[in-house]
């Protein structure tokens, strides 16, 4: 059993690593990643990893967020030229967590007629300490996780290798998998979306403008990111978002007794059990 990783990163460089490291632990055995117009040290990171066997690196020129584009490419290729039983769509800021054994484990188990696994994803909050790694600080998730506009987040899914497989836009859904069988509940996604102002401000101006700039898509897709690219546009910045996200120790406290956040130590106790990763 062969299981590919793909990514579609634009300038990760504080998380990418630790992404790559914790899932190659957890069974996965190559990856595909597709670099779109990072400025960062994301190319050279990923291209580490590709001089070492365990990576097919893709620069991606083009500025309009095509991403159900380019993740099905990378899907499609994992299958022909990889010979992934297994693909998992990923972001560079999630982390695919088993609920038993192993990724590795987890997929090989699956009887013949799944084709199809979906993951539900847990939002992990900023806090006002943004100078140790995001996986230190960030042991709070919220108990129902939602998007900026205050809906359910949505799951995302693995699929198993196929030549015509067609990924959707944010990785949520694919079609053209035959005679699609689904489960669920066998893998939870941690999802670090927020480790720093920097980070989101740069996320969404670019990401935002991208957006705009792509005419395939309709304004409904991707509406979170246009919003908060039109909040950026009208006050220059994303102060107010960042504010109303950042958990102050006074507001930890309150969420916490209120049942709204968890304390969640899962990934962070796994990173400080594996340092020379």
């Amino acid at each position: 059993m062969k299981l590919v990783m793909t990514l579609l990163v634009r300038d990760e460089q504080d998380i990418i690593r630790e992404n790559i490291e914790y899932h190659m632990a957890q069974g996965v055995d190559f990856f595909i990643a597709t670099d779109n117009r990072s400025i960062d040290a994301t190319a050279n990171i990923l291209m580490e990893y590709e001089s070492r066997g365990l990576l097919h690196y893709i620069h991606e020129a083009s500025d309009n967020y095509n991403q159900h584009a380019w993740v099905t490419r990378m899907a499609r290729l994992a299958c022909a030229e990889y010979g992934a039983n297994w693909i998992i769509n990923n972001d560079a800021d999630e982390f695919w967590w088993p609920v038993q054994g192993s990724l590795g484990e987890t997929f090989a188990r699956l009887p013949d007629d799944v084709n199809i696994v979906k993951a539900q994803r847990h939002n992990f909050v900023p806090v006002e300490s943004q100078n140790k790694p995001f996986w230190s600080r960030m042991l709070y998730r919220e108990k129902t996780s939602l998007n900026p506009l205050g809906r359910p987040l949505p799951p995302k899914v693995a699929h198993r290798g196929s030549a015509t497989v067609k990924v959707s836009q944010g990785n949520h859904s694919v079609s053209g998998i035959t005679d699609p069988h689904a489960v669920d509940g066998l893998i939870e996604i941690f999802h670090y979306p927020i480790r720093n102002y920097r980070q989101i401000e740069n996320k969404i101006a670019l990401g935002g403008a991208a957006y705009k700039r792509n005419q395939e898509l309709a304004e409904s897709v991707g509406i979170t990111w246009r919003k908060l690219y039109d909040d950026l546009q009208r006050d220059d910045n994303l102060n107010s978002y960042f504010t109303e996200q950042l958990r102050t120790d006074q507001r930890l406290k309150k969420e916490l007794d209120e049942g709204s956040l968890v304390i969640d130590k899962r990934l962070s106790e796994y990173f400080a059990g594996n340092l020379d990763l």
